[in-house]
């Protein structure tokens, strides 16, 4: 009878799990259309990282890697789920698609420190955000710089610098968030 009620437990936290993927990878899509569109570049402002940030605390890295994995797929066979309705392979061959490679990764290393430190204190959250969102940037420039053929400096300054405000802003919420839910 134990060996039952394991197995169920079990079962029903994957199912949550599963459950919680799903619902991420549906709020990562809405937040690529709300979207601020920039004069200066070609990646507008969307809620998609704050989505990211809370997929992987709260979810940590496995679930959260796999919500951005499935976020991902769905855009690449083809439903509109990406910045400004776009979809397709081609997508992540674009100048976004450093930004989109970077959401999977960042969720994953959010989650992976998540874990490891706890989600109850808000700064420690602030700091696995802060290094999630790190990546993304790195993997987003680096690869708009590739594809643009931008200098190191020109893709900061495009794909970087005016994202910072509001990336510092969802970051600050995100932490907030994640310690007021945590379940440490």
């Amino acid at each position: 009878m134990n060996e039952s009620y394991h197995y169920e437990s079990h079962y029903e936290s994957d199912v949550r799990k599963m459950s919680m993927a799903s619902l991420f990878a549906a709020l990562i899509a809405v937040g690529a259309f709300i979207k601020v569109p920039l004069p200066l570049g070609p990646v507008p402002i969307t809620l998609q990282v704050l989505f990211i940030f809370l997929a992987g605390a709260l979810l940590g890295a496995r679930w959260g890697l796999i919500s951005v994995a499935v976020y991902l797929l769905l855009g690449i066979v083809g439903l509109p789920v990406f910045s400004g309705g776009s979809s397709g392979i081609g997508v992540l061959f674009g100048p976004t698609g450093g930004y989109l490679a970077g959401f999977a990764v960042a969720a994953f290393i959010i989650g992976s420190l998540s874990v490891k430190w706890g989600t109850s204190n808000v700064f420690r959250n602030a700091v696995c955000m802060s290094a999630g969102l790190f990546t993304i940037y790195l993997l987003g420039a680096g690869y708009l710089m590739y594809v643009a053929d931008l200098s190191v400096e020109s893709a900061i300054l495009l794909g970087v610098v005016p994202f910072l405000p509001g990336d510092l802003l969802k970051l600050a919420l995100s932490s907030i968030i994640v310690a007021k839910y945590s379940l440490d």
